[in-house]
């Protein structure tokens, strides 16, 4: 048996001395190394082996595989570094050939809009502040005066998540940025309960609504809230706001009009349209065939969210408004589908 393991260690060693290639560097491995290799046959020949027999076997057996393995490795770095010389020495590369362009990413188009929108307020002199997406009933609806019976509770389809205890205040995925409203004023009001100092704030953010997916509606939606609180505010303000706003998003020419409306957290309310620039106010999918389009609602902030957010509606007054990033966007790229903005469509977003 030594006998044999010495002839299949010159046999193997004179084989890997010829080779100069990688395949037949791989058929020598299975050849000499592998499993069915003589060599693995003694290994497995040593239950047939007398007690005296098997040690030294054993030991020279080892002593076999070890030289074929660490001859491999030397034999494996040489065809390497012999196939790199080679491949430096006969091919050719053009230095003067243009290289491949890198594939860079951008912003998503949701994204871009939203940092438009706060670089426009900022201009105006609103400061950003952001708030938490997931919400109590009690600060996505009570304290914003919509009570737990309260029919207004309808127009927003909501995510509850569960319950925190109290069944009067689960919690759940807020349904528009309001919220925010109550925090931000609560934090400035903290600072000084007696004499709160003014505010004046944009607050961007992800919503949800459990409601049909159509052409110009979302389960998923960006929203940017505004709010300013202060002594001596009025309507009159409100519509200067929003009109400017207007004017530098969509350029000096761009038509507007005030609706009267209804939400539960302002007091009076309206709804702001811009001139359809999809149809060009003749009439399609996305504005319901008006001409016209609805980016914002609007009002003077009620009496009750005032209270509710630290501020005496006696001496403050203030106003509010919430706003689609997304369908702005529509108007100014006349997209007609507010779909493709999360459909992940790499064509719709490589145009942004």
């Amino acid at each position: 048996m030594l006998d044999k393991l010495k002839e299949i260690e010159k046999s193997a060693l004179e084989s890997l001395a010829a080779i100069t290639d990688q395949a037949a560097l791989d058929s020598w491995r299975v050849a000499h190394v592998g499993r069915s290799s003589p060599l693995m046959q003694v290994f497995a020949g040593f239950g047939k082996l007398s007690k005296e027999e098997k040690p030294v076997v054993g030991a020279e057996a080892n002593r076999v595989k070890g030289a074929l393995e660490s001859a491999l490795e030397e034999k494996a770095a040489a065809v390497k570094n012999a196939a790199l010389a080679k491949s430096l020495e006969e091919e050719k590369l053009d230095v003067t050939l243009p290289g491949r362009s890198v594939h860079i990413g951008r912003l998503h188009p949701s994204t871009q809009q939203l940092r438009r929108v706060l670089a426009i307020l900022a201009e105006m002199g609103f400061q950003v502040y952001t708030s938490r997406e997931v919400e109590t009933d009690d600060m996505n609806f009570q304290m914003l005066n919509f009570p737990p019976d309260h029919p207004a509770r309808d127009m927003q389809d909501t995510f509850f998540i569960e319950a925190d205890g109290r069944s009067d205040n689960p919690i759940l995925m807020r349904t528009h940025t309001s919220p925010g409203q109550i925090r931000a004023m609560r934090e400035h009001a903290a600072t000084n309960p007696q004499n709160p100092p003014p505010i004046r704030i944009a607050l961007p953010g992800m919503c949800f609504r459990y409601e049909q997916i159509t052409a110009r509606s979302e389960i998923q939606f960006n929203q940017v809230e505004g709010l300013a609180v202060g002594k001596n505010i009025t309507f009159a303000d409100l519509k200067g706001t929003i009109a400017d706003f207007v004017r530098r998003m969509f350029g000096e020419g761009a038509r507007l009009r005030f609706r009267a409306s209804y939400f539960p957290f302002t007091e009076p309310s309206a709804e702001v349209d811009v001139e359809c620039f999809v149809c060009g106010g003749k009439g399609c999918q996305v504005c319901k065939n008006s001409g016209w389009l609805e980016i914002l609602g609007c009002g003077m902030v009620h009496p009750v969210v005032l209270q509710n957010g630290g501020y005496d509606p006696k001496v403050y007054s203030g106003f509010a408004w919430g706003m689609g990033p997304e369908r702005q966007l529509m108007l100014r790229n006349k997209i007609n589908d507010i779909r493709y903005f999360w459909g992940n469509d790499v064509r719709f977003l490589e145009q942004f």
